[in-house]
């Protein structure tokens, strides 16, 4: 009895061992959230550059803006992704409840700081995921995220562009600008200046 008992514990401790090793297929551990290396052993991030994108949309609804952000490119299964400033590994904001197949992942202390795959259900462009920036709003603020096709087969630093806040009163409550739309602005402020002369 005691040599089946021995025999049957270690075959279900060497399961779970290579289960653990072979893989993170219910999500990114906490221990990822800094450098967003996904903690597959022996495998390490595909070289080329990734094939995907991440776009992102504001939209404000009372006086809330949220970001609707999109992984675009092929299908995958994997991910992690944070709202970061440029050069910093914090994890800001909140993201609003995960679509399917994914969940929250407490990075640098705050419970939704983060969103990683709950299983390795397929997820592609048409699952969007849901961010709160902080208030104030930082200066500057990127997507980023790590895109896993498989356990073997990773891209890290999937970077969006960068959001900026334009400062518009003394009290520093920013206004979200893009790059296009501070292009848009000065042509505007430019024709303004135009019309006087």
């Amino acid at each position: 009895m005691f040599r089946w008992s021995l025999t049957t514990g270690l075959i279900v401790l060497l399961y779970w061992q290579m289960k653990l090793a072979s893989s993170l297929p219910n999500g990114a551990p906490v221990s990822a959230c800094a450098d967003l290396m996904p903690r597959h052993s022996g495998v390490q991030p595909q070289p080329f550059p990734a094939p995907y994108a991440i776009d992102f949309k504001r939209t404000s609804d009372e006086n809330v803006q949220t970001f609707t952000v999109v992984i675009s490119g092929p299908d995958y299964k994997g991910l992690l992704l944070e709202a970061l400033m440029p050069n910093s590994n914090i994890a800001l904001g909140k993201w609003q409840t995960p679509p399917p197949n994914t969940k929250y992942l407490m990075c640098s202390g705050n419970e939704q700081g983060a969103i990683t795959h709950s299983n390795t259900q397929i997820k592609n462009n048409s699952t969007t995921y849901s961010w709160i920036p902080p208030s104030p709003m930082p200066p500057a603020v990127h997507f980023m995220a790590t895109v896993a096709q498989s356990r073997t087969v990773y891209w890290l630093n999937v970077k969006s562009r960068v959001i900026t806040t334009v400062t518009s009163s003394p009290e520093n409550t920013g206004t979200i600008c893009s790059a296009d739309n501070l292009i848009i602005i000065f042509i505007a402020l430019l024709l303004n200046f135009l019309s006087y002369i």
